[in-house]
């Protein structure tokens, strides 16, 4: 199985960059995108549907904002919408996919860069998703976590970890986050392959910084460590520029 994560910062820009093409390209069971941006997703279901897709869409209630979906080629056992906290689904935050064998949740993770107020909104998100995924795990079956976290764990994810020790993205309370939701049973999939340092997924679009690799890696495959060993192989697609994110995919036995 292969799946694919990508923040497409507006899903009708990433059709009109080539998102469409890319897609067909690659051809995975399950693409997850982030930041849709849309709420009439009708206006362009047919792109993916044509691609031979289920589409799972779940937009924020505020227009041009937020928002993820989830596009597979099986159609899902069940499908969840959002977390049941108002906050967050009125963000239209997460979705989640019920496969015969596995959970894949999909996520946009809030940012707290423009301030206290939404940095502590994350960091309330985050208390609250850590619940959110252990109920998940209710259901007895292996979960994939994908998405958009908009933070950085460790210094290797970051091209200037001194200068952003005290930046939203790459608080220690946020990196100590991830370690323990990778301490709760869960392998960050690309570190799981490639322990290389100078791998990104996001890049700013001022000063240069893509053109200069100058970047930050916050878009994950968190997957349950009771199937680590099914992970085949983890790609950052650094070379597709159709948003300040780029994909990153995960093949799966």
């Amino acid at each position: 199985m292969k799946l694919i994560t990508f923040n497409i910062n507006g899903v009708r820009s990433g059709i009109k960059k080539g998102v469409i093409e890319w897609l067909k390209t690659e051809n995975p069971d399950v693409f997850c995108l982030q930041e849709i941006k849309l709420a009439e997703t009708h206006l362009v279901e047919k792109h993916f549907t044509d691609c031979g897709y289920h589409c799972h869409w779940y937009p924020a209630q505020k227009r041009g904002y937020s928002g993820v979906a989830t596009f597979t080629k099986v159609k899902p056992a069940k499908v969840y919408y959002g977390m049941n906290i108002e906050p967050y689904d009125f963000e239209g935050r997460t979705i989640t996919i019920e496969l015969e064998n596995k959970l894949i949740v999909n996520t946009y993770f809030p940012s707290g860069s423009s301030g206290d107020l939404r940095q502590g909104f994350k960091f309330k998100f985050l208390d609250d998703y850590s619940v959110f995924i252990n109920d998940l795990r209710k259901l007895n079956k292996p979960i994939i976590i994908c998405g958009d976290v908009n933070i950085c764990h460790q210094e290797i994810d970051i091209h200037n970890p001194k200068t952003n020790k005290n930046t939203s993205g790459f608080l220690m309370e946020e990196r100590e986050w991830i370690t323990k939701l990778l301490d709760s049973g869960f392998v960050d999939a690309f570190r799981f392959i490639d322990t290389e340092p100078h791998n990104y997924t996001w890049w700013t679009y001022r000063a240069g910084a893509r053109q200069n690799n100058k970047g930050w890696r916050i878009d994950y495959f968190f997957v349950d460590k009771n199937i680590e060993n099914e992970i085949k192989n983890t790609q950052i697609h650094a070379d597709i520029f159709m948003s300040d994110h780029c994909p990153v995919s995960l093949d799966i036995i």
